[in-house]
């Protein structure tokens, strides 16, 4: 008798019958309108005429289980505290990034219409519509995993669906220094940053580590003041006890309800913010952030995705030139609002790491620039053109850094 395949940890019914078996208890289950407990799993088998031993019938049961209330075969992989992303391109194409770049897994679905239905339902219990006519989501789940799928034709072949397992604790900084995404020593110069009030942005690339540093960076704000986040996508888990969390909402079908990110900056600045933060700045929003830096409300921060450091200042003049703002105002108004960039990267290995810190400047134009004052070493920043600046906005916080 040789085994099923695997599908998440449990291994299908013995004998190549697995997803027919499986089926037909659906049926049974969907029409009695029974829960997929054991006891219930046994007398569905049963009544199919088909007798197995305790371990196949709470194998199936297992398996219902995950697909009807779960994330079916993925939970396994979404359960491992290690699994960041979790990617599936294939029925038989499951991929896995735990910190050192994909890996593929023997994990597999039946067959394309498996994955369909797996996405749909995630979608719906986000709240979020997937079908023919809306073939893309993008949403949040109730355990914070961020989804996003696509349903074929757009996807060929099969669906698209990614996972962003969002952890219930931020990670410290001290276990950011453990894991090399912060040098030895850089901690020092991190917690004088949040001490100083200085506004900042994290910028990158996508996966490299932004959300996770902004959580921990926030989790270094002092206990009396208040943290007011505004997201398209509730992910920061800052570590810290006054935070309030805003999130955008999509429009129904009847076009109604739609909340912007824009929306939640304009009503963040009314809650008496101590620390504005916009988890990522990408679109008009970035017009109300600027005005709220300039107006009394030091410390804010945020991310935003830029190749690197020195791009940061083109990507807001791009944002904001789109949202109205001239070329001139955002400028001066950049000037006056942002004080450093902390750049991340991911390097070959798919480490995550601040690969540097940047200050900015006006140039004899007026536009703001960046300029380099720490570059990533490995047993500590190392001191670029810029550093003296830096030391000078640290300089009542930072004591000898």
């Amino acid at each position: 008798m040789r085994a099923g395949p695997v599908v998440g940890n449990v291994p299908a019914p013995p004998d190549g019958d697995g997803s027919a078996l499986l089926d037909g208890v659906r049926r049974w289950l969907a029409e009695s309108g029974a829960e997929p407990t054991p006891a219930r799993v046994a007398q569905a088998l049963r009544a199919q005429g088909r007798v197995l031993g305790d371990a196949e019938v709470l194998g199936a049961a297992e398996r219902l289980r995950s697909e009807l209330v779960g994330s079916g075969p993925l939970e396994p992989l979404l359960a491992d505290p290690a699994v960041t992303d979790v990617l599936v391109t294939a029925p038989d194409r499951v991929w896995v990034d735990r910190g050192g770049g994909l890996e593929l897994t023997r994990v597999a679905f039946p067959d394309a219409s498996a994955v369909r239905r797996l996405a749909q339902r995630l979608a719906a219990v986000a709240g979020r519509r997937l079908d023919d006519a809306r073939p893309w989501a993008d949403a949040r789940l109730p355990d914070g995993t961020r989804l996003h799928a696509v349903l074929p034709p757009v996807a060929i072949g099969c669906t698209c669906l990614s996972l962003r397992v969002v952890r219930p604790r931020a990670f410290t900084l001290g276990e950011l220094v453990a894991a090399g995404t912060v040098p030895p020593g850089g901690d020092r110069i991190l917690r004088a940053l949040l001490a100083a009030r200085l506004s900042f942005l994290v910028s990158g690339g996508t996966g490299t580590g932004k959300t996770t540093l902004l959580s921990a960076l926030l989790g270094l704000v002092g206990p009396g003041e208040r943290i007011v986040l505004a997201e398209d996508s509730a992910e920061l888990r800052p570590e810290h006890p006054h935070v309030v969390r805003l999130e955008t909402r999509p429009a129904n079908q009847e076009g109604a309800g739609l909340v912007t990110l824009e929306d939640l900056v304009r009503q963040a600045l009314r809650m008496r913010p101590d620390r504005l933060v916009v988890g990522e700045v990408r679109g008009p929003e970035v017009v109300h952030l600027l005005a709220a830096l300039n107006t009394g409300h030091e410390g804010g921060c945020g991310t935003v995705h830029a190749n690197a450091a020195a791009d940061v200042p083109a990507r807001l003049e791009a944002l904001g030139t789109a949202a109205g703002l001239d070329r001139a105002a955002l400028h001066s108004q950049l000037a006056a609002a942002l004080s450093v960039v902390l750049h991340l990267v991911r390097d070959r290995a798919g480490r995550r790491r601040i690969n540097e810190v940047h200050v900015l400047e006006r140039d004899s134009a007026g536009l703001v620039r960046t300029v380099p004052a720490l570059r990533w070493g490995a047993e500590a920043f190392a001191r670029e053109r810029g550093w003296e600046r830096l030391r000078d906005l640290l300089r009542s916080d930072a004591g000898d850094v």
